[in-house]
């Protein structure tokens, strides 16, 4: 099934395709962002049952996929494109905690409600599962299982070092372990050495941060400064010294 989410539209049950959209959508075996996720690990009959599962949903940039506070009856897989997942505290500031790419997965937390909300940062496209049935094949599959607890192992190490970063770590060191460690999140569209990928706002990554876009502005000047980095548009930047931008974020400097 394949279901096209507009940017206003707000999180629902969406309406049934057609039948042959939801032939074409099944065939796991020829998902770029396969090798990336937990379906990497599934055997030729999981594959097969996951493609019967899922629902793929396409996303413009802007649109929601979810949001925090409503019933959580699904999990995601990223298959294309990017997304920002965040939280809103009580007085409209929003803290983002973390940016997803293609072999993401998205709602393991065990909750009847989401906790976050996620929305595309560019044209992106998901698999959708409903959480029932998509338990009930991860629990008769072992290397799925495996695979899963292994995202959920790697979700609280890089909490950890969000924790880290945001309540130790200097602006600059922030920003340069935000530069150094991003191009490791989106192998499905790897860079030429030293180049990294922006798809998100200035503002995202002040969110992300936790700082104020005139400040991430402010680091991102000096470092060009300093010859740590250049700028080759708006979405991309080239690190041109990486061993020193890898001892700004050690707080080495």
């Amino acid at each position: 099934m394949i279901i096209a989410l507009e940017p206003s539209l707000v999180q629902r049950s969406p309406p049934v395709a057609a039948c042959v959209d939801r032939a074409q959508s099944s065939d796991c075996s020829n998902c770029g962002a396969r090798a990336l996720s937990v379906c990497g690990t599934a055997d030729i009959s999981d594959l097969q049952r996951l493609g019967e599962l899922a629902e793929v949903i396409k996303l413009k940039s802007g649109a929601v996929l979810i949001r925090e506070g409503d019933p959580a009856p699904h999990v995601f897989n990223i298959t294309a494109g990017s997304l920002r997942v965040y939280k809103l505290l009580p007085d409209g500031r929003r803290q983002i905690t973390g940016f997803l790419f293609a072999g993401d997965f998205l709602g393991l937390a065990i909750s009847e409600f989401y906790v976050f909300s996620a929305e595309a940062m560019e044209a992106s496209t998901v698999c959708r599962f409903r959480k029932g049935p998509f338990s009930a094949l991860v629990a008769r599959s072992p290397p799925l299982e495996h695979m899963l607890l292994h995202r959920t192992s790697h979700e609280l190490a890089a909490a950890q070092n969000q924790m880290l970063l945001l309540g130790r770590k200097t602006a600059i060191e922030r920003m340069a372990s935000f530069l150094l460690d991003l191009p490791g999140h989106d192998p499905t569209r790897p860079s030429a050495p030293g180049h990294v990928r922006l798809p998100m706002k200035r503002a995202e990554i002040a969110d992300y941060l936790g700082l104020t876009i005139e400040t991430v502005s402010r680091v991102l000047t000096r470092m060009k400064v300093k010859g740590l980095i250049s700028t080759t548009s708006p979405h991309e930047l080239i690190v041109e010294r990486p061993e020193r931008l890898r001892q700004h974020a050690a707080g080495e400097v």
